[in-house]
């Protein structure tokens, strides 16, 4: 089977149509997960049989607004979701604020190669030392992290900028690359450091599954990534064999 995971922060204003519309794009194609579509964008992760799954992704991707976007591939010997579900929402991820807006700026990025160069050198090119912020939940972060991550044990994501308030000295003189599952987090994150005064915020491009997938080994990574699926977590060989 085919498992595909992507988002893309962009405007919405025909959310409820848009819903309803890959909702029955994906029951004719026999596909299972989760999509959703909020007003700031779109998430969504699917299953299914592989020609199906690229079929559903040729019909959103034909919508202009949506033919960048970046998918995360792998092969799954069976279809890790119960059931499809495709719900609107005021955010595909919620922060509660308003002000942070990642289709109108997106947010300085790092990528994996680059990302492994800077942890093995010690410092990020700049000269300055890098710090791993982890943007998941506190449960997500005890299945694993990469080796001297930081996390503020988070209850939900809401929580991040009280979190930052407290502890905003942490940050100062280093390079931060905040990071989460597949990017969505980490995105808003970074913007809402950077709005907050927080000087060279970055995030992992496309998060630890990208990270994963790039990689292969998954250096300075320990442990499992958490999913909301039922795998519960995946090791970085699982996201080999993309379909």
């Amino acid at each position: 089977m085919a498992v595909i995971a992507a988002y893309c922060f962009v405007d919405l204003p025909d959310a409820p149509g848009l819903r309803a519309l890959l909702e029955q794009g994906a029951r004719q194609a026999g596909l299972m997960g989760t999509v959703i579509v909020a007003p700031e964008g779109l998430n969504l992760s699917l299953a299914g049989a592989p020609d199906a799954v690229q079929g559903w992704l040729d019909a959103l991707m034909a919508d202009p607004r949506f033919a960048g976007m970046d998918i995360k591939r792998h092969a799954s010997d069976r279809i890790p979701f119960g059931r499809l579900r495709v719900k609107l929402k005021p955010e595909i991820i919620r922060m509660n604020q308003p002000a942070v807006r990642p289709a109108a700026e997106r947010a300085p990025a790092v990528d994996a190669p680059t990302l492994v160069r800077w942890l093995e050198q010690g410092h990020c090119d700049a000269g300055r030392p890098v710090l791993l912020l982890d943007t998941r939940n506190a449960f997500e972060v005890d299945h694993g992290a990469f080796e001297g991550a930081i996390d503020w044990r988070l209850h939900k994501f809401s929580d991040f900028p009280a979190a930052l308030q407290a502890h905003a000295a942490e940050l100062q003189g280093k390079t931060v690359v905040s990071y989460c599952t597949g990017g969505i987090r980490c995105e808003k994150a970074a913007l809402w450091m950077a709005q907050a005064g927080v000087p060279n915020v970055l995030q992992l491009e496309g998060g630890i599954l990208r990270y994963f997938e790039a990689t292969g080994t998954a250096p300075h990574w320990r442990g499992e990534c958490f999913v909301f699926d039922e795998r519960t977590a995946l090791a970085a060989a699982d996201t080999a064999g993309a379909a």
